[in-house]
């Protein structure tokens, strides 16, 4: 029987409900399979560890993280701190530190949730936006000068290499290349933005021929936006830029009835270092200990952690679970406009998962 070592950073907010409700789950699966179980640490990182010593997570915390097999994280952001330090000081720390590159947003219309697109069929919404997640518009270089005086100047520089853009376009069409659609949407703004992201257009021709199994087309970034609303079904695999997808995906999230249900992947394709999966819907601050947050995002996610560990099968069934779940109004927490709590998902979820067929070990 395999052991996966999982390390689990609840951070801020709701993340402390939501990340616990993932581990449970994750639990569950374990007991119903003969092919792995799962060794979690807890590790008490976040505002709360910055008010007792002056940083978010220690010096040495990436050194703590090395030998897991992954990350299941929770959020990052805490109203008493300012954003930039609680977002440096973990969340990009970590996915910085360990080169996780390629950020991965899966989006669709799940069973029983309805959406805003009111013409939009669940099949005509089935996305997965690529993020450039290592460098572009957070960079972190930059910096301040002259503060409080009337020629202050703050500079953000958004820094693209070659080896960053054509490694994240090569993720991209391969992922698009595993899609039934092999369909590529490379989201740019080189209109306005005439030096980095003229580069950027350029590698991803340059890469599409690698691939030419893959039909790819070009959007610029506002249009994109458009399109995503107006023409949903022209939309498959996307790849954008650090902020570009960022603000795209929770667009997308919304589109696909709520931020609370949309999971992500900080994924290191080289396997040098774990890979982190979280939620996309932030701390959260205004819902935090009332039981109102939806853990459908870290279940998700915890799919995506399975797929990447391999468990295939034990992914799938939590991902038939999650769907057999959502579609049960009665399960839908306020966001979906029902009135179930984190507690009573998570149950329903392990509960389900306990009754599912006994996971068999995967063959070698």
């Amino acid at each position: 029987m395999k052991t996966y070592k999982i390390a689990c950073i609840p951070g801020d907010g709701i993340g402390k409900e939501v990340v616990p409700a993932g581990q449970a789950v994750l639990e569950a699966l374990a007991e119903s399979s003969s092919a792995f179980k799962f060794e979690f640490e807890n590790f008490g990182w976040g505002g709360d560890w910055f008010r007792a010593h002056g940083e978010m997570m220690p010096q040495d915390g990436l050194d703590a993280l090395r030998g897991k097999d992954a990350i299941l994280f929770g959020s990052a952001g805490d109203p008493h701190i300012p954003d930039h330090i609680t977002l440096w000081g973990l969340r990009l720390k970590i996915c910085q530190g360990f080169d996780q590159y390629a950020n991965v947003r899966p989006t669709r219309i799940l069973p029983g949730i309805d959406g805003p697109l009111k013409r939009c069929r669940p099949e005509d919404l089935n996305w997965v936006i690529v993020r450039e997640n290592s460098e572009g518009e957070y960079s972190g270089v930059g910096g301040r000068v002259h503060q409080g005086h009337p020629i202050e100047v703050a500079t953000d520089v958004s820094i693209m290499t070659r080896i960053g853009v054509e490694r994240i376009m090569r993720f991209a069409f391969k992922l698009a290349q595993s899609r039934p659609r092999k369909l590529l949407t490379v989201v740019t703004k080189s209109n306005a933005q005439r030096h980095a992201m003229v580069m950027w257009d350029e590698i991803a021709l340059q890469i599409s021929k690698e691939f030419p199994d893959v039909k790819w087309d070009k959007e610029l970034v506002d249009a994109c936006t458009a399109r995503m609303v107006n023409r949903p079904a022209t939309l498959d695999t996307l790849v954008a830029t650090n902020l570009h997808a960022d603000i795209l995906s929770d667009l997308a999230a919304a589109l696909a009835g709520s931020l609370g249900i949309a999971p992500t992947g900080n994924i290191d394709p080289e396997r040098r270092y774990p890979s982190m999966f979280e939620p996309i819907h932030g701390s959260a601050f205004d819902i935090m200990g009332k039981g109102l947050a939806n853990p459908v995002g870290t279940f998700w996610s915890c799919v995506m952690l399975l797929e990447h560990l391999g468990e295939l099968e034990a992914a799938r069934t939590l991902m038939d679970t999650i769907e057999q779940v959502t579609a049960n109004p009665v399960l839908h927490t306020r966001d979906l406009g029902g009135n179930a709590t984190t507690d009573q998902v998570t149950q329903a979820v392990c509960e389900r998962v306990a009754s599912a067929e006994r996971l068999a070990p995967r063959a070698a």
